[in-house]
Protein backbone atom coordinates (compact mmCIF):
# COMPACT_ATOMS: atom_id res chain seq x y z
CA UNK A 1 0.00 0.00 0.00
CA UNK A 2 1.16 3.40 -0.53
CA UNK A 3 -0.09 6.17 1.74
CA UNK A 4 0.96 9.58 1.07
CA UNK A 5 2.15 12.09 3.50
CA UNK A 6 -0.70 14.68 2.61
CA UNK A 7 -3.29 14.16 -0.53
CA UNK A 8 -4.95 17.61 -1.50
CA UNK A 9 -6.59 15.82 -4.84
CA UNK A 10 -8.79 14.53 -2.25
CA UNK A 11 -10.20 17.56 -1.06
CA UNK A 12 -10.21 18.80 -3.85
CA UNK A 13 -12.50 16.16 -4.67
CA UNK A 14 -14.96 16.91 -2.02
CA UNK A 15 -15.13 20.31 -2.41
CA UNK A 16 -14.58 20.50 -6.14
CA UNK A 17 -18.08 22.42 -6.87
CA UNK A 18 -17.55 25.17 -4.17
CA UNK A 19 -13.78 25.47 -5.55
CA UNK A 20 -14.51 25.69 -9.15
CA UNK A 21 -17.13 28.14 -7.85
CA UNK A 22 -14.78 30.39 -6.46
CA UNK A 23 -12.40 30.06 -9.12
CA UNK A 24 -15.15 31.06 -12.01
CA UNK A 25 -16.28 33.89 -9.97
CA UNK A 26 -13.14 35.33 -9.49
CA UNK A 27 -12.56 34.97 -13.18
CA UNK A 28 -15.45 36.29 -14.65
CA UNK A 29 -15.12 39.54 -12.65
CA UNK A 30 -10.63 39.80 -13.31
CA UNK A 31 -11.12 40.27 -9.29
CA UNK A 32 -7.71 39.59 -9.14
CA UNK A 33 -6.11 42.43 -6.03
CA UNK A 34 -7.61 43.01 -3.04
CA UNK A 35 -11.95 42.71 -3.93
CA UNK A 36 -14.83 41.68 -1.99
CA UNK A 37 -13.09 37.85 -1.98
CA UNK A 38 -10.35 38.98 -0.14
CA UNK A 39 -12.35 41.46 2.19
CA UNK A 40 -14.51 38.37 2.85
CA UNK A 41 -11.62 36.19 3.81
CA UNK A 42 -9.96 38.40 5.99
CA UNK A 43 -13.77 38.95 8.63
CA UNK A 44 -14.25 34.95 8.47
CA UNK A 45 -10.42 34.41 9.58
CA UNK A 46 -10.28 37.40 12.30
CA UNK A 47 -13.50 35.91 13.61
CA UNK A 48 -12.35 32.37 13.44
CA UNK A 49 -9.47 33.11 15.51
CA UNK A 50 -10.99 35.53 17.79
CA UNK A 51 -9.39 38.76 17.09
CA UNK A 52 -10.82 42.20 15.80
CA UNK A 53 -8.69 42.15 12.92
CA UNK A 54 -6.89 39.95 10.31
CA UNK A 55 -4.72 41.52 7.51
CA UNK A 56 -4.05 39.21 4.38
CA UNK A 57 -0.54 38.72 3.00
CA UNK A 58 1.53 36.60 0.79
CA UNK A 59 3.58 34.49 2.93
CA UNK A 60 3.86 33.20 6.65
CA UNK A 61 7.27 35.04 6.66
CA UNK A 62 5.92 37.99 5.68
CA UNK A 63 3.35 37.72 8.72
CA UNK A 64 6.69 37.56 10.87
CA UNK A 65 8.83 40.26 9.06
CA UNK A 66 6.06 42.66 8.98
CA UNK A 67 5.01 42.01 12.57
CA UNK A 68 8.57 42.98 13.53
CA UNK A 69 8.84 46.00 11.30
CA UNK A 70 5.57 47.53 12.87
CA UNK A 71 7.23 46.71 16.13
CA UNK A 72 9.98 49.07 14.91
CA UNK A 73 12.60 45.84 15.22
CA UNK A 74 16.08 46.36 13.56
CA UNK A 75 19.44 46.93 13.96
CA UNK A 76 21.15 46.33 17.51
CA UNK A 77 17.94 44.67 19.20
CA UNK A 78 17.49 41.05 19.85
CA UNK A 79 14.48 38.15 19.60
CA UNK A 80 14.12 35.57 21.18
CA UNK A 81 13.09 32.62 18.86
CA UNK A 82 13.11 28.64 20.09
CA UNK A 83 16.10 26.53 18.91
CA UNK A 84 13.89 24.10 17.44
CA UNK A 85 11.35 25.23 14.71
CA UNK A 86 11.57 26.32 10.76
CA UNK A 87 14.03 28.59 9.51
CA UNK A 88 11.14 31.75 8.33
CA UNK A 89 11.33 32.37 12.59
CA UNK A 90 15.02 33.57 12.75
CA UNK A 91 15.32 34.33 8.73
CA UNK A 92 12.49 37.15 9.57
CA UNK A 93 14.30 38.60 12.93
CA UNK A 94 18.00 38.75 10.74
CA UNK A 95 16.31 40.16 7.70
CA UNK A 96 14.79 43.64 9.98
CA UNK A 97 18.80 43.60 11.03
CA UNK A 98 18.16 42.27 14.59
CA UNK A 99 19.88 39.18 16.39
CA UNK A 100 18.13 35.78 16.96
CA UNK A 101 18.65 34.65 20.53
CA UNK A 102 17.91 30.75 21.10
CA UNK A 103 16.22 28.65 23.60
CA UNK A 104 16.20 25.24 23.92
CA UNK A 105 12.95 23.32 23.89
CA UNK A 106 10.78 21.29 25.94
CA UNK A 107 9.46 17.61 25.19
CA UNK A 108 6.14 18.92 23.75
CA UNK A 109 8.56 20.69 20.74
CA UNK A 110 7.95 24.17 22.23
CA UNK A 111 10.34 26.91 23.62
CA UNK A 112 11.05 26.04 27.47
CA UNK A 113 9.76 29.10 29.14
CA UNK A 114 11.71 28.62 32.02
CA UNK A 115 15.24 29.54 29.80
CA UNK A 116 14.00 32.58 28.39
CA UNK A 117 14.77 34.67 31.47
CA UNK A 118 18.74 33.60 31.77
CA UNK A 119 19.09 35.74 27.89
CA UNK A 120 17.24 38.71 28.30
CA UNK A 121 19.71 41.81 27.70
CA UNK A 122 19.15 45.42 27.39
CA UNK A 123 19.44 44.80 23.59
CA UNK A 124 16.16 42.26 23.86
CA UNK A 125 12.64 43.89 22.08
CA UNK A 126 10.68 40.74 21.87
CA UNK A 127 9.79 36.91 22.27
CA UNK A 128 8.50 34.84 19.32
CA UNK A 129 6.88 31.84 20.66
CA UNK A 130 6.55 29.40 18.22
CA UNK A 131 2.93 27.43 18.58
CA UNK A 132 4.54 23.79 16.70
CA UNK A 133 2.78 20.51 15.27
CA UNK A 134 -0.43 22.22 16.11
CA UNK A 135 -0.25 22.72 20.02
CA UNK A 136 1.04 25.91 21.68
CA UNK A 137 3.69 26.88 23.94
CA UNK A 138 3.51 27.21 27.26
CA UNK A 139 1.82 30.83 26.73
CA UNK A 140 1.12 32.26 30.59
CA UNK A 141 5.06 32.17 31.77
CA UNK A 142 6.18 33.56 28.40
CA UNK A 143 3.71 36.45 28.51
CA UNK A 144 4.54 37.57 32.08
CA UNK A 145 8.40 37.25 31.45
CA UNK A 146 7.56 39.92 28.39
CA UNK A 147 5.25 42.46 30.52
CA UNK A 148 7.82 41.98 33.38
CA UNK A 149 10.78 43.08 30.84
CA UNK A 150 8.92 44.96 28.57
CA UNK A 151 9.23 42.57 25.78
CA UNK A 152 6.49 42.34 22.88
CA UNK A 153 5.32 38.82 22.08
CA UNK A 154 5.09 37.80 18.75
CA UNK A 155 3.38 34.66 17.98
CA UNK A 156 4.21 32.05 15.19
CA UNK A 157 0.95 30.21 14.77
CA UNK A 158 1.17 28.92 11.42
CA UNK A 159 1.24 25.18 12.63
CA UNK A 160 -1.53 25.76 14.89
CA UNK A 161 -4.59 27.12 13.50
CA UNK A 162 -7.61 26.09 16.00
CA UNK A 163 -5.42 25.49 19.12
CA UNK A 164 -6.22 26.99 22.40
CA UNK A 165 -4.26 27.30 25.80
CA UNK A 166 -6.28 27.36 28.89
CA UNK A 167 -9.32 28.80 26.68
CA UNK A 168 -7.55 31.15 24.38
CA UNK A 169 -6.90 30.61 20.48
CA UNK A 170 -3.48 30.47 19.09
CA UNK A 171 -2.91 34.26 17.36
CA UNK A 172 -5.11 35.99 19.85
CA UNK A 173 -2.80 36.14 22.93
CA UNK A 174 0.50 38.34 21.34
CA UNK A 175 0.64 41.50 19.70
CA UNK A 176 0.14 39.80 16.72
CA UNK A 177 -0.52 36.18 15.59
CA UNK A 178 1.70 34.56 12.34
CA UNK A 179 -0.51 32.78 9.81
CA UNK A 180 0.52 30.76 6.91
CA UNK A 181 -2.01 29.43 3.99
CA UNK A 182 0.58 27.14 2.41
CA UNK A 183 -1.06 24.71 0.65
CA UNK A 184 -0.30 21.78 3.22
CA UNK A 185 -1.16 23.54 6.46
CA UNK A 186 -4.26 22.54 7.55
CA UNK A 187 -5.87 25.84 6.03
CA UNK A 188 -3.99 25.51 2.69
CA UNK A 189 -4.23 27.77 -0.45
CA UNK A 190 -3.58 26.66 -3.69
CA UNK A 191 -0.38 28.73 -3.95
CA UNK A 192 0.91 30.66 -0.97
CA UNK A 193 -0.40 32.77 1.31
CA UNK A 194 -0.27 34.20 4.92
CA UNK A 195 -2.06 36.76 7.36
CA UNK A 196 -1.43 38.41 10.69
CA UNK A 197 -4.27 39.11 13.22
CA UNK A 198 -4.21 41.19 16.21
CA UNK A 199 -6.42 43.15 18.74
CA UNK A 200 -3.68 46.20 17.91
CA UNK A 201 -5.70 48.77 15.70
CA UNK A 202 -2.63 50.65 15.12
CA UNK A 203 -0.59 47.63 14.24
CA UNK A 204 -3.53 46.61 11.89
CA UNK A 205 -3.14 49.69 9.85
CA UNK A 206 0.74 49.82 9.88
CA UNK A 207 1.05 46.29 8.46
CA UNK A 208 -1.86 47.11 6.14
CA UNK A 209 0.06 50.22 4.70
CA UNK A 210 3.78 47.86 5.12
CA UNK A 211 2.14 45.40 2.40
CA UNK A 212 1.35 47.84 -0.34
CA UNK A 213 4.96 49.55 -0.32
CA UNK A 214 4.01 52.03 2.38
CA UNK A 215 1.11 53.15 0.41
CA UNK A 216 -2.01 54.50 1.67
CA UNK A 217 -4.51 52.85 -1.28
CA UNK A 218 -7.32 55.23 -0.29
CA UNK A 219 -5.39 59.12 -0.95
CA UNK A 220 -1.96 58.05 -2.77
CA UNK A 221 0.02 59.14 0.61
CA UNK A 222 2.98 56.67 1.10
CA UNK A 223 3.99 56.02 4.60
CA UNK A 224 6.87 53.72 4.70
CA UNK A 225 9.45 52.19 2.58
CA UNK A 226 7.05 48.34 2.56
CA UNK A 227 7.44 45.76 0.39
CA UNK A 228 4.81 43.98 -2.11
CA UNK A 229 3.09 41.18 0.12
CA UNK A 230 -0.85 41.14 -0.59
CA UNK A 231 -2.74 37.98 -0.48
CA UNK A 232 -3.94 36.94 -3.61
CA UNK A 233 -7.72 37.13 -4.27
CA UNK A 234 -7.81 34.22 -6.48
CA UNK A 235 -6.43 32.47 -2.76
CA UNK A 236 -8.60 34.39 -0.61
CA UNK A 237 -11.73 32.82 -2.37
CA UNK A 238 -10.38 29.06 -1.95
CA UNK A 239 -9.23 30.04 1.82
CA UNK A 240 -13.32 31.17 2.50
CA UNK A 241 -14.46 28.14 1.05
CA UNK A 242 -12.41 25.97 2.90
CA UNK A 243 -12.34 27.50 6.19
CA UNK A 244 -16.05 26.59 6.64
CA UNK A 245 -15.06 23.14 7.19
CA UNK A 246 -11.78 23.83 9.51
CA UNK A 247 -13.88 22.65 12.54
CA UNK A 248 -14.56 19.49 10.99
CA UNK A 249 -11.15 19.15 9.58
CA UNK A 250 -9.80 19.63 13.77
CA UNK A 251 -11.97 17.13 14.84
CA UNK A 252 -10.79 14.43 12.21
CA UNK A 253 -7.29 15.12 12.91
CA UNK A 254 -8.03 14.26 16.77
CA UNK A 255 -9.65 11.28 16.05
CA UNK A 256 -6.56 9.98 13.55
CA UNK A 257 -4.14 10.98 16.54
CA UNK A 258 -6.19 8.87 18.45
CA UNK A 259 -5.87 6.10 16.34
CA UNK A 260 -2.33 6.36 16.73
CA UNK A 261 -2.33 6.61 20.28
CA UNK A 262 -4.26 3.56 20.42
CA UNK A 263 -2.34 1.70 18.19
CA UNK A 264 1.21 2.56 18.89
CA UNK A 265 0.86 3.41 22.55
CA UNK A 266 2.49 0.44 23.92
CA UNK A 267 5.45 0.18 21.98
CA UNK A 268 8.96 -0.03 23.30
CA UNK A 269 11.34 2.83 21.79
CA UNK A 270 8.60 4.94 20.69
CA UNK A 271 7.40 8.54 22.52
CA UNK A 272 3.74 9.45 20.94
CA UNK A 273 2.60 13.62 20.48
CA UNK A 274 0.42 13.10 23.55
CA UNK A 275 0.83 15.70 26.66
CA UNK A 276 -0.26 15.27 30.61
CA UNK A 277 -0.64 18.99 30.90
CA UNK A 278 -3.86 20.67 31.64
CA UNK A 279 -5.03 23.57 29.68
CA UNK A 280 -3.83 22.60 25.76
CA UNK A 281 -6.46 21.82 23.11
CA UNK A 282 -4.00 20.44 20.56
CA UNK A 283 -4.78 20.28 16.79
CA UNK A 284 -2.09 18.02 15.44
CA UNK A 285 -1.15 19.57 12.35
CA UNK A 286 1.61 16.82 12.02
CA UNK A 287 1.52 14.05 14.14
CA UNK A 288 5.29 13.68 15.27
CA UNK A 289 6.30 10.35 17.12
CA UNK A 290 10.01 9.90 18.30
CA UNK A 291 12.20 7.12 17.23
CA UNK A 292 15.23 5.89 19.47
CA UNK A 293 16.19 4.39 16.44
CA UNK A 294 16.00 7.68 14.15
CA UNK A 295 17.08 7.54 10.53
CA UNK A 296 16.53 3.47 10.17
CA UNK A 297 13.05 3.90 11.47
CA UNK A 298 11.52 6.48 8.90
CA UNK A 299 13.86 4.97 6.20
CA UNK A 300 11.89 1.81 6.97
CA UNK A 301 8.15 3.48 6.63
CA UNK A 302 9.57 4.84 3.65
CA UNK A 303 10.50 1.69 2.08
CA UNK A 304 6.93 0.14 2.81
CA UNK A 305 5.43 3.26 0.87
CA UNK A 306 4.67 5.54 3.62
CA UNK A 307 5.52 8.98 2.95
CA UNK A 308 6.83 10.60 6.26
CA UNK A 309 8.51 14.00 7.08
CA UNK A 310 12.18 14.08 9.45
CA UNK A 311 12.25 17.79 10.39
CA UNK A 312 14.40 18.92 11.45
CA UNK A 313 16.83 16.44 11.15
CA UNK A 314 19.44 18.79 11.13
CA UNK A 315 18.41 21.87 13.42
CA UNK A 316 18.64 25.33 11.37
CA UNK A 317 21.62 26.50 14.07
CA UNK A 318 24.05 23.83 12.67
CA UNK A 319 23.76 25.23 8.87
CA UNK A 320 26.98 27.00 8.80
CA UNK A 321 25.51 29.52 5.82
CA UNK A 322 23.39 30.67 8.04
CA UNK A 323 26.33 31.97 11.20
CA UNK A 324 24.50 31.71 13.83
CA UNK A 325 25.85 31.39 17.55
CA UNK A 326 27.33 27.72 18.25
CA UNK A 327 25.19 26.86 21.78
CA UNK A 328 24.30 23.82 22.46
CA UNK A 329 20.56 22.92 22.94
CA UNK A 330 20.60 19.52 23.81
CA UNK A 331 16.65 18.43 23.95
CA UNK A 332 16.44 20.05 20.33
CA UNK A 333 19.52 17.67 19.34
CA UNK A 334 17.94 14.93 20.77
CA UNK A 335 14.76 15.57 19.16
CA UNK A 336 16.16 16.43 15.59
CA UNK A 337 17.47 12.54 15.84
CA UNK A 338 14.51 11.05 16.51
CA UNK A 339 11.95 12.98 15.16
CA UNK A 340 9.08 11.58 12.43
CA UNK A 341 6.41 13.01 11.22
CA UNK A 342 3.66 10.72 9.85
CA UNK A 343 0.32 10.85 7.59
CA UNK A 344 -2.06 12.90 8.80
CA UNK A 345 -4.98 14.74 7.23
CA UNK A 346 -8.75 14.94 7.01
CA UNK A 347 -9.26 12.48 4.23
CA UNK A 348 -7.24 9.55 5.17
CA UNK A 349 -8.65 6.45 5.11
CA UNK A 350 -8.99 4.29 8.15
CA UNK A 351 -7.64 1.14 6.43
CA UNK A 352 -4.46 3.96 5.61
CA UNK A 353 -4.33 4.52 9.44
CA UNK A 354 -3.93 0.69 10.02
CA UNK A 355 -1.58 0.28 7.63
CA UNK A 356 0.96 3.00 8.99
CA UNK A 357 0.26 1.40 12.59
CA UNK A 358 0.68 -2.14 11.58
CA UNK A 359 4.12 -1.10 8.92
CA UNK A 360 5.54 0.65 12.79
CA UNK A 361 4.29 -2.83 14.83
CA UNK A 362 6.45 -4.27 12.09
CA UNK A 363 9.70 -2.51 12.46
CA UNK A 364 9.96 -2.97 16.39
CA UNK A 365 8.77 -6.78 15.90
CA UNK A 366 11.98 -7.15 13.77
CA UNK A 367 14.17 -5.42 16.30
CA UNK A 368 13.54 -8.09 18.70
Amino acid sequence: MKVRFVNPQRTYKNLKKELDGAYFSVMKKGAFIAQSEFALFETQFAHFVGTKYAVGLSSGYDALYLSLIASNIGHGDEVIVPAHTFVATASAVVNTGATPILVDVRDDFNINPFLIEKVITKKTKAIIPVHLNGRMADMNPIVKIAKNNKLMVIEDACQSLGATYRGKPAGSIGLTGCWSFYPFKMLGGYGDGGAITTNNKKVADTIRLLRFNGEDRNTGEYHYYGCSSLLDNMQAAFLSVKIKYLPEWIEKRRDIAKRYHDGLADIDGLILPHFSQKGFSDVYQNYIIQSNSGTKFSDYLQSHGIEVLTQFRTPYYRHKGLRLAKNDFPVTDQLSKEVCSLPIYPELKDKEIDYVIRVIRSFTTQLK
